[in-house]
């Protein structure tokens, strides 16, 4: 994956191509298995494996699966069982709708003028099995390639349609259909979380500072406010222009918000310096948070901020969207409680939408309301998001010097690490990466001894936090550590 450069020249559906040895390694796996060696045993064995499920971002998801992630029908969790709403005035795909998944008695579904000026009575959209999904894409009939540059219209569409009949959802079938066991798996392709929060904390960050060009509520949104007959309030004037709503800062809520985030210390390796993207001057966030930090605002930062800067009404549902990124984060999850956070994302989710604009609510921030069925059946998203593939694609990326042959400098800069890191297990009295300090060296000068090997040997990565205390044992104590 770190050779497919994204780009014009990217291979969008013509990934199946690369993936043609992978699948066929697969199969072998899954059918005949390979000879392997039980170092414990010190026997031969045949080994067997299975591929759980993929995991990218939402763009790679589309891409793999083959599901069109660029239109009003970009959930694929939803499926075709969706009504897509297109913005007149935005231009844009707004995916409302979540009063569908509360249930049917709940009040909020005769409520019109709140929500969208319609009544919702549907009901939550049925998953898919694997059988189903291969019946939808049994007779897409995709060439793969790209034309040459001269039959090129000058217009740029997106790749991967199907050669035969009028617009399709799916523009392919996976390749990874060919396997066997792949219709038989409830979760085939994952929802990244990161993507997820990145984007959504994104939307809620700039659209409460009003950002001139992040924020999701401008006058295009106002407008389709009144091209769909709700809130009143909110509509623009003659002259075009709009008030304030309930979730836009004042100047000082702006101060007081920012200021929070730029005074907030954290412990070293916590996170990144925040501080430094703040622009107290221009009271703005400047250049790009990453994901992680993203992360870190969404489920710790961002409600110590909004607390003091909202009305309590507005404060406490941010708040609460904000405690439920943290509980689907958990290491530990409970199963019993995973019906009662669902629950709780569907109506957090529907008190967002009678407070925001329809123009906040993208696909990223619609795709919330499946993360819950997720877990359930693919557990935490710790072994499910793109955080270490994306750090093994940046290490990757670094490695690269020459930009005109990325694969041949990715290929000589790992063999250079390898060679680094074997040389350094046998050369004595030198800084390597096994026996460097660490980058906040502040442990004591009376406890370095210069005669000592075992710093070396044994580098400290951590240190206690607190005095320390002494206690005895007990026998049953014993028995129960032993």
């Amino acid at each position: 994956m770190s050779m497919i450069i994204p780009g014009k020249k990217m291979p969008g559906n013509d990934i199946d191509v690369y993936l043609q040895p992978l699948v066929k390694e697969l199969k072998e796996l899954w059918t005949t298995g390979v000879d392997t060696y039980d170092s414990f045993k010190k026997e031969m064995f045949t080994l067997h494996a299975t591929l759980m499920w993929t995991i990218s971002d939402f763009p790679g998801l589309g891409t793999l699966s083959g599901w069109n992630t660029y239109t009003g029908l970009a959930c694929p969790s939803c499926n075709m069982d969706s009504t897509p709403r297109r913005l007149p005035h935005s231009k844009k795909w707004c995916f409302m709708g979540h009063r569908r998944f509360l249930d049917q008695r709940h009040r909020f579904r005769l409520n019109k003028v709140r929500f969208d000026g319609q009544q919702d009575m549907r009901g939550p959209p049925k998953m898919l099995s694997g059988l189903q999904i291969l019946e939808q894409v049994q007779n897409i009939d995709v060439t793969f390639g790209r034309k040459p540059d001269k039959e090129r219209s000058g217009k740029r569409i997106r790749g991967g349609r199907p050669t035969q009949g009028v617009n399709q959802q799916w523009k392919k079938k996976s390749i990874f259909f060919e396997l066997p066991y792949w219709k038989d798996n409830l979760l085939r392709h994952n929802l990244d979380m990161m993507h997820i929060e990145k984007n959504v904390c994104d939307n809620i960050i700039f659209t409460l500072l009003n950002d001139s060009t992040k924020s999701k509520d401008h006058l295009n949104a106002r407008k389709d406010l009144k091209a769909m007959g709700i809130r009143p309030d909110l509509w623009p004037n003659e002259n075009g222009r709009i008030s304030p709503a309930v979730f836009t800062l004042t100047t000082k809520g702006k101060k007081r918000f920012l200021t929070t985030l730029k005074n907030i210390t954290v412990p070293d390796g916590y996170s990144s310096n925040i501080s430094r993207c703040i622009d107290m001057e221009n009271l703005k966030l400047k250049g790009m948070l990453k994901s992680h930090d993203c992360h870190i605002l969404m489920e710790q930062l961002l409600p110590l901020a909004i607390r003091a800067t909202l009305p309590d009404d507005v404060s406490a549902i941010m708040i609460e969207f904000c405690s439920l990124f943290r509980q689907l984060c958990s290491k530990v999850l409970n199963v019993d409680d995973l019906e009662k956070l669902q629950n709780q994302v569907v109506l957090t989710l529907c008190h967002m939408e009678m407070i925001f604009p329809p123009s906040f609510f993208t696909v990223m921030v619609h795709l919330v309301v499946h993360l819950v069925e997720e877990v359930k059946l693919g557990g935490p998203v710790h072994y499910r998001w793109m955080y270490p593939v994306e750090r093994s694609l940046g290490l990757l990326k670094s490695y690269v010097r020459n930009k005109a042959r990325p694969e041949g400098s990715i290929a000589e800069g790992y063999l250079v690490q390898e060679i680094l890191t074997f040389c350094s297990r046998y050369i004595e009295n030198i800084e390597t990466r096994w026996n460097q300090l660490g980058r906040v060296d502040d442990e004591p000068i009376n406890e370095i001894q210069t005669d000592s090997r075992v710093a070396e040997l044994f580098p400290r990565v951590g240190k206690s936090v607190g005095g320390s205390s002494y206690y005895t044992l007990t026998r049953f104590n014993k028995l129960h550590h032993s």
